[in-house]
């Protein structure tokens, strides 16, 4: 308890605010640090009130960052080239070893969870819950060889729900690094920890989903990944700091709804792969372009235009995610810029993910970037964002326009849709202990 009392004391008296400013990308205002200097001492009491530590507790801080997808739109499950990177919107947990095999964590609005470790195994009775997530991190560090215990941990969260940043993956690399630092004395690497948190995801929670989301969490900032071997992708940090960029990233919610898009989502997957397996091969990375370009005709008739058109994207996108990582390492923001637009406009007319042909009444992405153009005049980038067909969309606005962008989106859509992010440097992380 004396260890609680003293970390709210030394965060209230500003003592930590170099390490907030650093990990959400803040400009070290005193008034700018009054929010994440007033979250972390919310968790941090909220785990004395809820847990009752003893004396001897050493409880720390974790955090484990939302994601945006960047570059490479439906390229990953084709085996290619992505960009992503962490956003300074976060699950932030306050946590302590137990001394007992329970894992116990209470996240802000919902139910306490329990999960014992004396049975890591999946239970059918979890699956598509979180206590699936926390079981299935366990169990592959547990795997890995380390002798995982049980601990307390309270979390509050601010990463925004249904709005493609992936709490899953967040809420995967908080518990990894809560472990990693307790039973495993640092030696998981950010990799590590996104490879775990896939496979929880996969075996116990029962989404068969690639590795970007836990990548663009764990390893921090801007992430280029090579997915040509899924198993083991190369993973590289871009070196940009887009906080010199003169841009915000803007996450705009178009208050459509995800509920009932799986074939959606399916068929994307599906017509990408009858195109490949027009040439005997699983994915459209296996196809070498030429041989694509070459056999339009006879795809037209077996796989259908659309096929066609989606493939079309696949090749484009995949260079322009290795292109925008270039640009941005060398400093060209206005290249970037401009491969991201090209990039919003092919999903768009070739991938043809910003509307579901289910229900044509309901075109709230098109719409919005219709109108998101408008605003931007010309200036910034525009796209959809993640899977498409409902949801949200990105921009990467001037500063100068920012304002006015917000305005006229929310005039669109209504207060509060508009949400002004940063791509913050840090991955996954224990924030103080």
């Amino acid at each position: 308890m004396r260890s609680c009392e003293a970390l709210l004391s030394s965060l209230r008296a500003g003592d930590h605010d170099g390490v907030l400013a650093r990990l959400y990308a803040l400009d070290g205002r005193a008034e700018s640090l009054d929010g994440a200097r007033g979250r972390a001492a919310r968790a941090v009491e909220g785990f004395r009130q809820t847990f009752s530590p003893g004396g001897d507790a050493s409880p720390a801080l974790f955090s484990g960052p939302g994601r945006t997808e960047i570059g490479g739109n439906h390229t990953d499950h084709q085996h290619g080239h992505v960009l992503c990177g962490s956003v300074d919107l976060d699950m932030l947990a306050c946590a302590a070893p137990n001394g007992e095999t329970t894992i116990r964590i209470l996240s802000e609005g919902y139910p306490a969870l329990e999960v014992e470790l004396d049975e890591l195994l999946p239970r059918e009775s979890e699956r598509n819950t979180s206590a699936a997530l926390v079981r299935g991190v366990a169990a592959r560090t547990a795997e890995l060889g380390w002798a995982v215990g049980g601990f307390d941990a309270y979390i509050t969260s601010n990463v925004l729900s249904g709005s493609g940043l992936s709490s899953s993956a967040a809420y995967e690399v908080l518990v990894g690094n809560i472990l990693n630092r307790f039973f495993c004395g640092g030696a998981l690497t950010a990799v590590d920890i996104a490879k775990i948190g896939q496979y929880a995801e996969n075996v116990y929670f029962g989404k068969p989903c690639g590795l970007m989301d836990q990548m663009g969490s764990a390893v921090g900032g801007a992430v280029a990944i090579d997915f040509a071997d899924p198993a083991d992708p190369v993973v590289r940090k871009v070196g940009y700091d887009f906080s010199r960029s003169g841009h915000a990233l803007c996450i705009v919610d178009t208050g459509s709804c995800h509920a009932d898009l799986t074939d959606d989502y399916a068929d994307i997957t599906r017509e990408m792969g009858a195109v490949a397996a027009h040439f005997g091969k699983q994915v459209l990375r296996e196809v070498p372009e030429a041989d694509f370009r070459a056999a339009l005709p006879s795809l037209r008739v077996r796989c259908g235009d659309r096929a066609v058109l989606r493939a079309m994207h696949f090749y484009a996108d995949d260079r322009r995610a290795v292109q925008e990582a270039q640009a941005l390492e060398e400093g060209d923001f206005a290249r970037f810029l401009a491969l991201v637009n090209d990039s919003g406009l092919s999903s768009s007319l070739e991938l043809q993910n910003t509307w579901s042909v289910s229900d044509p009444r309901q075109q709230a992405i098109p719409l919005s970037l219709a109108v998101g153009r408008e605003l931007l005049g010309g200036a910034g980038a525009i796209r959809v964002h993640g899977g498409g067909f409902a949801g949200t969309i990105q921009a990467f606005v001037p500063e100068e326009k920012l304002s006015s962008f917000r305005a006229g989106m929310e005039a669109l859509l209504g207060p509060g849709t508009c949400h002004i992010l940063h791509i913050r440097p840090q991955g996954g992380c224990t924030v103080l202990s």
